[in-house]
């Protein structure tokens, strides 16, 4: 690709985008009917199955950036993927709610902060590990990538025991937000729910749809590179901000729809759950390079780090507080996550020409 022109590489990379657009839909549609077919629940439903498949191509760019040893672009799209897909829920609220409460009234739940709560743990771990030395690898594994990956399954078992039950009134759900449905465990109650479309045809359709989305993520991260060069921006910047945007159009699609729908939990779990999820690739980039990538972070990465969890922060605020405000069209929680992470992204030059 580094001879095509750039209105080339332009169209290629849009193209990328539209596939992965159209696929998310679809694997968030069959992971309803297989969530109900298989009775897999909501948090292995929708914290583990469209968790990994919404990020399908994070894991094809972390997988082909590994293969190819630009681990930067990588650790890039990674770590600024999740603070773009936290304010994805800016845009789920601001379209989505347009009247009546903001999204996190709505959504309310002791469970969403739970799962904000394990995105923050994480990415405390990623903060920590990359001040480890880069000698500590054995097996290709390093402490930071087992870690990462064990405090994510804590809080998947934390999510799955808040389902049965808490030791809270309402069960830990708050007063006027939503009642049923509840994430992927939805019903209409007369049994209907996957009856439409076979368990098969299900499965090959998400399987479809899940190929596409990793072809079309492996071409976003080799034209998007080219893109970037000819544009004379750095990979880390352009692996933080542009590509990540693409990469997050999956949970822009399927949180459109779960809002739409009414179904404001389910929206906002499957953000928390994508970016809890998306620090796991670094055990994956680890296993493949055979190289401990947390310690060859760059500042704009712990920068970026920081970043998203403090705008998961203010997230959980507002699950707790539950503000009723809305400003600009949006709740006042999503309007102060869309002004940091403006200042953040200027800041993000800042440091990376610092």
């Amino acid at each position: 690709m580094s001879s095509w022109p750039l209105w080339l590489l332009l169209l290629l990379f849009v193209a990328a985008a539209a596939v992965i657009w159209v696929a998310g839909i679809q694997l968030s549609k069959q992971t309803d009917v297989l969530d109900a077919r298989l009775h897999l629940g909501s948090a292995l439903g929708g914290l583990i199955l469209l968790a990994v498949a919404t990020n399908l191509p994070e894991i094809a760019i972390t997988v082909s950036a590994a293969i190819s040893g630009n681990l930067g672009v990588a650790v890039g799209n990674i770590l600024g993927g999740i603070a773009v897909q936290t304010v994805v829920l800016v845009a789920l609220d601001a379209f989505g709610t347009r009247k009546g409460e903001p999204l996190m009234y709505r959504a309310s739940s002791l469970t969403l902060v739970i799962e904000a709560v394990t995105v923050v743990g994480v990415l405390g771990v990623v903060v920590a590990g990359s001040q480890m030395p880069s000698s500590l690898v054995a097996f290709h594994l390093t402490p930071a990538a087992v870690l990462i990956t064990a405090v994510w399954i804590v809080g998947l078992l934390a999510v799955q025991r808040s389902q049965k039950g808490l030791p809270w009134h309402e069960q830990g759900n708050a007063p006027g937000s939503q009642a049923k449905p509840k994430g992927h465990s939805k019903d209409p109650g007369d049994g209907s729910k996957g009856k439409k479309v076979g368990t098969g045809r299900a499965a090959l359709i998400f399987a479809v749809a899940a190929v596409a989305t990793l072809v079309a993520g492996v071409v976003l991260e080799r034209s998007g590179d080219e893109i970037a060069g000819h544009i004379g921006l750095s990979g880390v910047l352009f692996g933080a901000t542009i590509l990540a945007l693409a990469t997050s159009l999956p949970e822009i699609s399927t949180g459109l729809a779960s809002v739409k729908q009414g179904d404001y939990r389910l929206a906002v779990s499957d953000i928390f759950g994508g970016n809890a999820f998306l620090p796991v690739l670094f055990l994956v980039a680890v296993l493949i390079s055979g190289q401990p990538v947390l310690p060859q972070a760059h500042n704009t990465d712990i920068y970026l780090t920081a970043l998203a969890i403090l705008l998961t922060l203010v997230y959980v605020m507002s699950l707790i507080f539950r503000p009723r405000r809305r400003i600009a069209g949006m709740g006042a929680d999503s309007f102060i996550v869309l002004v940091l992470y403006l200042l953040g992204v200027a800041g993000l030059f800042a440091v990376a020409s610092g």
